[in-house]
């Protein structure tokens, strides 16, 4: 059945693919202990923690390989005051409130020193925020997508990727969310028309094998640091 979906829609046009280019830079968006164990957000399946544990390894890959890596969280107002309809459309976001422990990260992936944290109210990482400056600065040219949830703000911001103009890959062992099925779906239409959807073995030979531009994506010093806020 997978075979004939792909068959269909490659014959349709779909399913083309962009590559990975020569300057990449790893977003992770929004891995947070709201999604984790405990949290109100998590799933049954273990399915955020598989992904939290795949993109902890990507996350190193990248460091390791000079690449830059850069965060979003989700930080609203208390009422969802700065959230507008998406804040009534999921009560659930008064997780990410003020004093609330579930919009931290966990111990990894986590920002080091010098690492970017872009804060958003949205699902994009790049909707109101930073984002496509900051990453146009680094002279990046590549993002590879991973993190929570693959349905909404991990296909959000790599839609979005796509349409600031970087090539977007989404690393689909580093992604979760709350359905099996959902996750796969959603893999598949972004796979299909905006995003190249790796595997984490192949993410990880494309950030090893691309050579770190002079002084681009510097790896911080290792151990938990303070981020850099970048914010609109």
């Amino acid at each position: 059945m997978a075979a004939e979906r792909s068959e269909d829609y490659t014959s349709a046009g779909f399913l083309g693919r962009v590559g990975s280019g020569s300057a990449p830079a790893v977003v992770v968006v929004d891995v947070c202990r709201a999604y984790l164990e405990g949290g109100p957000l998590t799933d049954e399946g273990g399915r955020f923690e598989a992904a939290r544990v795949s993109a902890e390894r990507v996350v190193a890959a990248a460091r390791e390989a000079g690449h830059p890596v850069l965060f979003t969280e989700v930080r609203i107002a208390a009422g969802g005051a700065d959230a507008g309809w998406f804040a009534v459309k999921v009560p659930g976001l008064t997780a990410f409130e003020p004093g609330s422990p579930w919009a931290e990260p966990p111990a990894a992936p986590a920002p080091l020193s010098g690492e970017v944290v872009v804060t958003k109210q949205y699902a994009s990482g790049f909707f109101g925020t930073s984002l496509a400056s900051t990453l146009r600065a680094l002279g990046v040219d590549t993002t590879y997508v991973l993190g929570f949830s693959t349905s909404g703000c991990v296909r959000a911001t790599a839609l979005d990727a796509l349409q600031h103009g970087f090539r977007p890959l989404v690393v689909r062992e580093a992604c979760g969310d709350r359905d099996a099925t959902t996750h796969e779906q959603n893999l598949f239409d972004l796979d299909a028309k905006y995003a190249d959807v790796v595997s984490e073995e192949e993410a990880l030979e494309l950030l090893r094998a691309t050579p770190a531009a002079p002084g681009r994506g510097t790896p911080p010093a290792p151990g938990r640091g303070t981020p850099t806020k970048g914010t609109a």
